[in-house]
């Protein structure tokens, strides 16, 4: 397995992906006048006062360490306010077997009739609308990865505790396989694997810390990816948790 440890969060890039992020510049540019017709005015320019770092792990997957820290405190306590209307709950495997990761759901109506499983008695309602702080980072991660016509429609929370893993899988039960995944990740480090279009070959060993975003779409929208069980410890934020937030297009 090829490994992306921890490097600095705020290194100079280097010059290979000079392109990549005048790409993203121009994204931010043309990104903004989509938003501002279909969503309202938002700032996709607010300047970060340290630009994170810009790795391209593969064609279409983007690392961005660090990108969230400047509001971390504003999104975790954004997630609390949805949890707290849709509670964590364990769920299943689609072949029926239990998971250890506890979940939960926010996004427009549509996403939750095409998502909704009618055998999960502790899911009857809709979910909650995704907070407007945590859209509006969505399509600035997405931007920054050059998506810039992404619109989630949903964004899916993972809690981890020690020794909880996410077993190697696709995402491919969204309608629209064009539009990328937002993955964004609070409290406690993790292994992250990203590996190819078949479950056997061979993945990378991505570490991911608090703060950290990866973005991943186009050619890689479909490889496979999990998580290593979870070592023990204590975040300041989270304490002994880990929280994924995950941006999709569902409907």
């Amino acid at each position: 397995m090829d490994t992306v440890g921890r490097v600095s969060r705020f290194q100079s890039n280097p010059s290979g992906a000079f392109l990549k992020r005048s790409r993203a510049q121009f994204c931010f540019a043309f990104s903004s006048l989509l938003v501002y017709y279909e969503i309202g005015p938002m700032n996709l320019f607010s300047p970060l006062a340290i630009e994170p770092t810009y790795e391209e792990l593969f064609p279409g997957a983007v690392l961005m360490r660090g990108l969230a820290l400047p509001q971390d405190v504003e999104f975790f306590a954004a997630m609390q306010k949805v949890l707290a209307l849709a509670p964590l709950h364990n769920t299943a495997t689609p072949g029926g077997l239990p998971m250890g990761v506890m979940v939960s759901d926010c996004g427009t109506p549509e996403a939750f009739r095409r998502r909704w499983d009618p055998l999960n008695p502790q899911i009857r309602k809709l979910w909650p609308p995704i907070p407007r702080v945590l859209m509006d980072f969505s399509l600035r991660c997405a931007v920054r990865a050059g998506f810039p016509l992404f619109r989630p429609d949903s964004c899916h929370f993972n809690r981890y505790h020690a020794g909880i893993k996410l077993g190697i899988h696709q995402d491919r039960h969204e309608c629209d396989l064009t539009q990328p995944i937002v993955s964004i990740s609070l409290g406690l480090e993790c292994i992250f694997l990203l590996g190819g279009m078949q479950r056997t070959d061979k993945t990378k060993r991505i570490l991911l810390e608090h703060g950290d975003v990866i973005v991943w779409g186009g050619p890689s929208r479909m490889r496979f990816h999990g998580v290593l069980p979870l070592k023990p410890g204590h975040h300041p934020m989270t304490g002994p948790y880990r929280y994924n937030l995950t941006f999709r297009k569902v409907a």
